[in-house]
């Protein structure tokens, strides 16, 4: 007999309701390692049967593979013991990481704001606003441009196409699902990232606007730092399920900032989003977009109270004799609708066994007399078809 092997390890010393640096390591050591082996796999199999593949030059190859391992997303998977909210939303909450997914200075960023969009265009372009940043924004539009600029699916795709990121002031990005439709939404890596582009507190944002009688706006500076904090962030996306991914990494990254992003992210998820927090949490994986998911924490216990568990387990019997029973009651109702449907006398159903072989011959005398009747008008017609059509060659046959 196989020993039993622990697929996770707590950890040694404090709660059980923590992960495990080690176990956490070796499972991203593990996937990376997975990843980059079948990725050079894939490459070696299309330079074999590719003319073009062979002609291309090393430098090329090299490039292209540090292209394609950069776009190779990982993913933290959440398993909840019940569903983790009752509704599905698709403004995402953000959890700050040390490592941001999108560090790139060749990213193209959209910027979706309020409208007017000219204010916001000036906050780029100002002196102040950090250079660094500047040129990674490439466009800046209003949410009602987009309504009217982009209403067919073709332009819809074009705009998505053309940029890398998109940020969308979070006082609009609840409107963008109708306005963007499925052409982003459809899947979540290049859904709009809310950031807040007013600046201040709530009390500064209603402040300025009953100042001013407009909506109030950041300053370069707060503008650059609130971009710069969406950018550097974890998105969420909750669904009535009981399973949420969250990119935490990529696979070009080395082991030691997945683990890093994985413990940054772990808290803040677990005690923000999930009921009963650590109790009520099955499982944490991590996986890769076509790879298995790698354990880093699974529970001990499957339920969260102890009302959820049944006093009396349902043994077999039981079960057969409650399937028995739901056997016979389809028929007893199948029967009863065909009666209503039949316009039959009722019939006392006291006597259940009598009823039924009753009720099963009054049915079987209806279908019979009006399978008859059906029979002797299919006869009655034909029959006349047949005179009709007689008398008509006859008819022909008198004309001179």
């Amino acid at each position: 007999m196989a020993p039993n092997i622990a697929l996770t390890t707590k950890p040694s010393t404090g709660s059980p309701y923590q992960l495990n640096h080690a176990q956490t390591e070796r499972a991203s050591t593990a996937l990376l390692k997975h990843i980059k082996s079948e990725q050079k796999r894939k490459d070696a199999e299309s330079s074999r049967h590719s003319l073009l593949a062979r002609a291309s030059s090393d430098d090329d190859e090299k490039d292209d593979s540090v292209e394609e391992d950069d776009d190779v997303p990982i993913w933290l998977v959440l398993t909840t013991k019940k569903h983790i909210t009752d509704k599905k939303k698709l403004k995402p909450s953000r959890i700050s990481i040390p490592h941001p997914l999108f560090a790139s200075p060749t990213t193209s960023i959209c910027l979706i704001t309020t409208d007017p969009q000219r204010p916001y265009k000036d906050l780029v372009a100002d002196p102040s606003f950090p250079t660094d940043l500047r040129p990674r924004i490439t466009r800046v539009i209003a949410a009602s441009k987009i309504r009217t600029k982009y209403k067919t699916y073709e332009s819809r795709r074009q705009l998505l196409s053309q940029h890398d990121i998109f940020l969308a002031d979070d006082r609009v990005v609840t409107l963008l699902p109708n306005l963007l439709g499925k052409t982003f939404y459809k899947i979540s890596s290049k859904r709009p990232i809310p950031v807040d582009l007013s600046g201040g507190t709530k009390a500064r944002k209603a402040a300025a606007t009953a100042a001013d009688g407009e909506k109030s706006r950041a300053k370069p500076v707060e503008l650059a730092n609130a971009i710069t904090r969406a950018l550097s962030s974890a998105l969420v996306y909750l669904s009535p399920s009981t399973c949420t991914s969250i990119r935490i990494g990529r696979a070009s990254w080395p082991a030691e900032k997945v683990v890093e992003n994985i413990e940054a992210v772990v808290p803040g998820l677990v005690q923000t989003f999930v009921p009963k927090q650590w109790r009520g949490v099955r499982g944490l994986h991590i996986k890769g977009p076509n790879t298995t998911a790698l354990p880093l924490w699974l529970a001990d216990e499957l339920w969260v109270d102890e009302a959820d568990i049944l006093d009396k387990p349902v043994t077999a019997a039981a079960d057969g004799k409650k399937r028995k029973a739901e056997e016979q009651q389809a028929p007893r109702e199948e029967a009863k609708g065909k009666k209503k449907r039949s316009g039959l006398e009722p019939i006392d159903t006291d006597k259940e066994g009598e009823s039924e072989v009753r009720l099963t011959a009054e049915l079987s005398k209806a279908e019979a007399r009006k399978l008859s009747q059906n029979a002797d008008e299919n006869r009655k017609r034909q029959k006349a078809e047949a005179v009709a059509k007689v008398e008509g060659d006859e008819a022909q046959e008198g004309v001179p």
